[in-house]
């Protein structure tokens, strides 16, 4: 992130999770915040449904994308029984975290609350994949770097796949960011779609493909 500021607009949440569907095969379903709900550019145009018209070349893969802008670990925590419930997902990509950060969140709050969404998941037969974010050092170096080190940690302790970082090879090039400095332009979105499919392989039927 290149500024300080939620990863939030309340005027684009969803009532309901977005089915991006492909006749029958593994369900997936995308937890996460403004990042992952396409925020400022078209749907078809956000990672998730890339990540979709991928994983369709593959065989049949049904993407829901569960992801609202503005939300929190608190949030998603909330809500993943009752998405679990509904969508009985194979995997789940957990994209949450962000708004912590950018919040000053307590990141023993944060971690605990991806906890439960992982133990939330795993309890309901459901593989977890693990997606990082980098916030600025607006709270201190310590507190930085003991928000990145959540990802890293959860991911070691719950034998997790993990994207480090969703922005990788984008946060830094001014020409793929909005004007608000925070979310992707249309044109990130492939290369964020590639940093989560790059480490989600191994989740995947006939995993670690070339």
């Amino acid at each position: 992130m290149v500024a300080q500021a939620s990863i939030t607009n309340a005027d684009n949440k969803p009532e309901n999770a977005t089915r991006v569907s492909s006749a029958q095969g593994e369900t997936i379903l995308v937890l996460g915040d403004s990042l992952s709900a396409a925020y400022g550019i078209a749907t078809e145009q956000g990672w998730v449904h890339l990540l979709r018209e991928i994983l369709h070349t593959r065989g049949s893969h049904d993407v829901i994308n569960a992801s609202i802008s503005g939300e929190t670990t608190d949030g998603g925590a909330r809500r993943i029984t009752t998405l679990l419930d509904t969508h009985t997902p194979d995997i789940l990509l957990l994209e949450l975290g962000g708004n912590d950060g950018l919040r000053g969140f307590p990141t023993r709050v944060m971690r605990d609350n991806l906890q439960r969404i992982i133990d939330a998941a795993k309890a309901a037969n459901c593989k977890v994949h693990l997606i990082g974010m980098h916030i600025p050092p607006n709270y201190g170096p310590l507190y930085t770097q003991q928000f990145h080190n959540v990802f890293y940690e959860l991911a070691e302790a719950n034998e997790l796949t993990l994207t480090p970082f969703l922005l990788n090879g984008v946060e830094l090039n001014e020409k793929m960011m909005q004007s608000d400095g925070i979310h992707p332009r249309a044109e990130a979105q492939p290369i964020m779609a590639n940093n989560v499919l790059q480490a989600l392989e191994p989740l995947l039927p006939n995993g670690n493909r070339p």
